[in-house]
């Protein structure tokens, strides 16, 4: 299943690259929540890869309805995370995918084809970036600690919104970034880039690998109150563990 998960991948992300150097057609699921061709070629040759190896499987994932066949099996597919950043040429995108074994994530993978930059997690076996392990970094001090977050897509209108905790960190951290791509905050997390993040209505793909992944590099990843998250929670707080405390006392 690792190595079914490595070919998807590749290969979603192989199709990411031709399609940013050609320029793509775009769509609009909501007033600012954009569609691709390009998330719907990645995630049909994801599904294709899995389908093939493990046809019984469950799939879950952001474009399609794949049915559910009540399998312990299920995978949690993000085909293009960070959509807007590609329909605009900005080069911080990934791919997501992640297999969950009776309600447990096991194996995640976040790939960023541009950078090259592949994160892999498995479960009791530690976080890699390209074959190298990764660990979470070692900052104790909220004013120390560079953190990333992101707005949901109704921000402008929705009242619960990522305002007041944004501009809490922003005066409390060394600096906060906001490059719009959860699985690859998540991803930096893990490898010690950033500190800590935090964010309000993301979807269980595009938490699921990202999840694991800060698992797995010795990070700790709750709700906003400290209580196990459920992927579907829908608020996320992930940090490198000796910040957590401090971030969730700031979210209270």
């Amino acid at each position: 299943m690792r190595e079914t998960l490595l070919i998807a991948a590749e290969t979603a992300g192989r199709i990411l690259m031709e399609k940013y150097a050609t320029g793509v057609t775009v769509a609009y699921k909501g007033a600012i929540d954009l569609v691709t061709e390009a998330d719907l070629a990645s995630e049909q040759a994801i599904v294709a890869a899995l389908r093939a190896r493990h046809p019984t499987h469950d799939i879950l994932a952001e474009e399609g309805d794949y049915g559910n066949t009540g399998s312990d099996h299920r995978w949690i597919i993000d085909p293009l995370d960070g959509t807007t950043n590609f329909a605009h040429g900005f080069p911080w995108f990934a791919v997501s995918i992640a297999l969950e074994v009776r309600g447990e994530v096991v194996l995640g993978t976040v790939f960023n084809p541009h950078n090259r930059e592949l994160f892999v997690a498995e479960r009791g076996q530690g976080a890699t970036l390209n074959g190298k392990a990764i660990k979470v970094s070692s900052t104790e001090a909220l004013d120390k600690a560079l953190l990333a977050t992101g707005f949901a897509y109704d921000h402008k209108v929705n009242p619960a919104n990522n305002y007041r905790h944004f501009e809490a960190f922003q005066r409390t951290a060394q600096a906060v970034r906001r490059a719009g791509v959860a699985s690859l905050d998540l991803a930096c997390v893990a490898a010690g880039r950033f500190d800590g993040f935090w964010e309000l209505k993301l979807k269980p793909w595009d938490v699921a690998a990202g999840v694991l992944l800060v698992a797995e590099a010795g990070g700790r990843v709750s709700d906003y109150a400290g209580l196990p998250m459920p992927l579907d929670k829908g608020e996320i707080l992930a940090s490198n563990g000796r910040l957590h405390a401090a971030m969730q006392q700031l979210l209270a």
